[in-house]
């Protein structure tokens, strides 16, 4: 590639990465003044890229924050134990390496075969926010974007049985904790392009890295597959998750059927099955109309 048009195009992704995470913070009210950011690091791409934004987001910000860089060691064969600190010590950032494990429990509890990841991140998140606490943390950041909100969505539909993602902003279960997810708005094939330019010191997992039968993976492969052959897609799907309508949806408690009485008068919202564009279809009041003879 023409070294200018390259230049060019790096340009015009560094400025939407930092618009989509200076969005996804101001939208969840992600960071306030004052806080310490714990920035859980695993080592691949979408932690670095994380942090590497929050970094340059910073020095820019409104609102003064701290920076705090962890990473949760779990002894896993071949792990590359100087790799994070000789990086992070280059780029300035206070870390806390935290040795557990946790590699050897998952390993000897999880029968050969069947999926690692859901006792390996119980076991990861319990470490993490103890170590929070012991840091002083105000905010936990996890990697996750765009791509694993979908997913997540996904996967519930389809297997667990309900309408639910991966929330940009919560509070632990034990209510101690509130965990941001800044990347959330950020797509998965623009963090890979960011770690490439940056040239990031990327250390795979060799636990969920192995397991190619995971049903994320597989779900992962149809977003892609859709995102393919129907361009835009995945961005109506994920623009659908902040506009949700429980009232033409089936849960009783997010929405008060049982109380539904005439009002009598026209609700722009109405009983649509399909909600055309308004250039494909009259209006609601147009369509009587015409079934009043009065067009």
């Amino acid at each position: 590639m023409d070294p200018r048009k390259h230049d060019f195009e790096i340009n015009k992704l560094s400025k939407r990465l930092h618009r989509q995470v200076g969005q996804a913070i101001g939208d969840f009210a992600m960071i306030q003044p004052g806080d310490k950011v714990m920035v859980c690091m695993s080592g691949g791409k979408d932690s670095h890229v994380l942090l590497d934004l929050l970094l340059s987001l910073r020095e820019r910000a409104p609102v003064d924050f701290e920076l705090i860089a962890v990473n949760l060691d779990q002894k896993q064969p071949g792990f590359p134990e100087h790799v994070l600190p000789e990086y992070l010590r280059g780029r300035g950032v206070p870390f806390h390496i935290e040795q557990q494990d946790t590699y050897s429990v998952v390993k000897r509890v999880i029968p050969e075969g069947q999926t690692l990841c859901s006792l390996c991140s119980r076991l990861r998140r319990g470490i993490l926010y103890r170590v929070a606490g012991e840091l002083g943390a105000t905010k936990i950041a996890l990697g996750h974007h765009r791509d694993d909100i979908l997913q997540t969505f996904l996967l519930n539909l389809f297997f667990g049985g309900k309408l639910k993602a991966m929330p940009p902003k919560l509070v632990s279960d034990d209510g101690h904790h509130v965990v941001i997810r800044p990347l959330a708005y950020v797509r998965e094939e623009d963090l890979a392009r960011w770690a490439e330019h940056r040239a990031f010191p990327i250390i795979p997992c060799t636990l969920c890295g192995s397991q190619e039968q995971l049903q994320r993976k597989q779900v992962a492969a149809l977003l892609r597959d859709w995102e393919k052959r129907f361009p835009g897609r995945l961005d109506s799907m994920f623009g659908a998750l902040g506009r949700v309508v429980p009232s033409h949806l089936l849960d009783r408690d997010a929405f008060g059927f049982a109380e539904l009485r005439p009002h009598g008068h026209f609700d722009a919202g109405g009983d649509t099955a399909f909600d055309p564009q308004p250039c494909e279809s009259p209006s609601a009041e147009t369509a009587v109309a015409w079934l009043d003879g009065e067009t």
